[in-house]
């Protein structure tokens, strides 16, 4: 315990006295000059009159945001004819194999001409058609899909209306900037009826890794998403995330079943502007390519093969499929099988982050440094990025 020494009987201090009335003074100097000096900070944070500002300084800027992206985002619908198996052939099941189902999503205006970017699990193999409503109510029935991104790790595809040139576009931010916190508001096609519902809501995670789909057969790994509490409901898919700057900066793509309330998931932006940039380029979608196959690192994995380390990209193939493909841009930079790709152009490499996401933002030509380990030592080497053959 701490000790307090005491003040003897008989001696008197003046200098309590003396702070006591320099503090009333600067109290009352205070309270005529501060507020000229400083009107900004005398505001009572727990005075109602204050709360209500703040609330309806929030609500204006979001309605601001809605209605300036809110002409950039498209309600997407699409008919599919499912296609017969082989045991519907062999047993006369093909008439019901060839049904036709509806569906419903959310599209991003990219240019004024028409280029739209959604989800691929919104125009999956199989859709026969595909209509879009702008938000001003009009329906366009000319619609091209351009391309679905093949990668099983990116769930985006590009459409395109035809003979139009007076859209506008989404302002593309920064995903890079975004925070846990950081507010956010979605936009989308709830449930295939309430066309550009607007839900706000905050980043609740970063980099989250989900597996993602109807069933096991058409499930597929996503990585590095955006977690958010804003709701992403049924028809949501393929909408934006926006930042509090109008600014999109995630591509709307799942959300958490099982219970599970306000858990939604967004690619954030960055990871897929080297696609965006090549379908407004070349109005073809051209992936990076490195050609490599590779198994993702854990501690498990580094414990059962004695590895240095238990995060990386383990280059590992087979006797038909090896690991680095000849003559690719991998093999080309020197690297072989058992190499561990830890960075990229510095960026870790690990379960969060494999090496598909870190290459995602690098397009066709550019140059990057991998780092690696081999034989337990580390080394260097660079690689330019082609593009990916189409067999």
């Amino acid at each position: 315990m701490e000790k307090i020494a005491k003040t003897p009987k008989k001696q008197v201090n003046s200098l309590p006295y003396v702070m006591v009335a320099v503090a009333f003074i600067a109290g009352m100097l205070g309270s005529i000059v501060g507020p000229r000096l400083f009107p900004e900070r005398i505001t009572s944070l727990s005075s109602a009159s204050n709360g209500q500002r703040v609330v309806s300084s929030q609500s204006e800027l979001i309605a601001s945001i809605a209605k300036d992206v809110g002409p950039s985002v498209v309600s997407i619908t699409v008919k599919t004819q499912a296609q017969p198996t082989a045991l519907d052939q062999l047993f006369g099941g093909g008439a019901a194999s060839g049904q036709v189902s509806e569906g419903a999503g959310t599209g991003i205006i990219l240019s004024s001409d028409g280029v739209i970017m959604t989800n691929r699990h919104v125009v999956a193999e199989g859709v026969t058609s595909v209509s879009i409503t702008t938000s001003d109510g009009k329906q366009y029935d000319n619609v091209e899909i351009l391309a679905r991104d093949p990668r099983t790790n990116f769930d985006v595809a590009f459409l395109k209306i035809k003979g139009v040139n007076n859209l506008k576009p989404a302002k593309i931010g920064d995903s890079a900037k975004m925070q846990v916190g950081d507010a956010v508001i979605a936009i989308g096609n709830a449930l295939g009826e309430f066309q550009n519902t607007v839900t706000t809501g905050i980043i609740s995670g970063l980099s989250r890794p989900i597996t993602a789909g109807d069933s096991a057969s058409s499930a597929e790994s996503l990585t590095n998403l955006f977690q958010t509490d804003a709701a992403i409901n049924p028809g949501n898919s393929g909408g934006p995330l926006v930042n509090m700057n109008g600014e999109v900066i995630g591509l709307n793509t799942a959300v958490a079943g099982d219970g599970a309330q306000n858990i939604g998931f967004s690619i954030p932006t960055n990871d897929i502007k080297t696609q965006i940039a090549s379908i407004l380029k070349d109005g073809k979608l051209q992936i990076p390519y490195m050609g490599v196959r590779y198994i993702v690192l854990n501690e498990a994995l580094k414990a059962r093969y004695n590895l240095g380390t238990a995060e990386g990209a383990w280059l590992k193939g087979t006797n038909a499929a090896p690991a680095v493909v000849n003559g690719s841009p991998a093999d080309k930079a020197g690297l072989k099988e058992g190499d561990i790709v830890t960075k990229v152009n510095g960026e870790d490499v690990n379960q969060d982050n494999p090496l598909a996401t870190r290459l995602s933002k690098y397009g066709v030509g550019e140059t990057i440094e991998v780092t690696y380990l081999r034989d337990g030592k580390e080394q260097k080497t660079k690689a330019t990025l082609e593009t990916a053959p189409t067999n």
